[in-house]
């Protein structure tokens, strides 16, 4: 058990890795001076190959954590809301994850009109899902 739960944190901490800078990339994307095709489409490339990258390194940290849970029993019996609570916050990265691909889509059919700002708030969320999530597995709150 304690060698599926090493791989699964160090595949979380190379998603989450991925998850902290695409959205910088988003940044420095929606920064870009008109007329600067070049940069633009280096930005997008280092965007798309990232988010792929990012992507794979999703899949076994999920089963990692699925295969914890449900093959060595980790969250189950009474007392432990905090699995409940940390599948909630897996969605929501998923969820991150997910909007990550949507945006990268609209960057590069220059559908999106979002601020640098913006981005660099959004940038904010999985850093607050990853808190939320370590101290739900640590401190084991419920």
């Amino acid at each position: 058990m304690l060698w599926v739960k090493a791989f699964h944190i160090v595949f979380v901490a190379s998603w989450f890795a991925g998850l902290f800078y695409l959205p910088r990339i988003f940044v420095n994307l929606a920064m870009v001076a008109p007329g600067s095709v070049a940069e633009r489409e280096r930005l997008l490339l280092m965007a798309r190959k990232l988010l792929r990258f990012t992507t794979l390194l999703s899949v076994p940290a999920i089963a990692l954590g699925l295969w914890l849970w449900l093959g060595y029993g980790i969250g189950k019996g009474p007392g432990n809301g905090w699995l409940h609570a940390k599948l909630a916050v897996v969605l929501l990265v998923v969820g991150y994850h997910h909007a990550c691909a949507v945006l990268l889509r609209k960057l590069a059919s220059n559908a999106d009109q979002h601020s640098h700002r913006w981005f660099r708030w959004f940038n904010e969320v999985p850093v607050l899902l990853l808190l939320v999530a370590v101290v739900l597995v640590v401190v084991k709150p419920f």
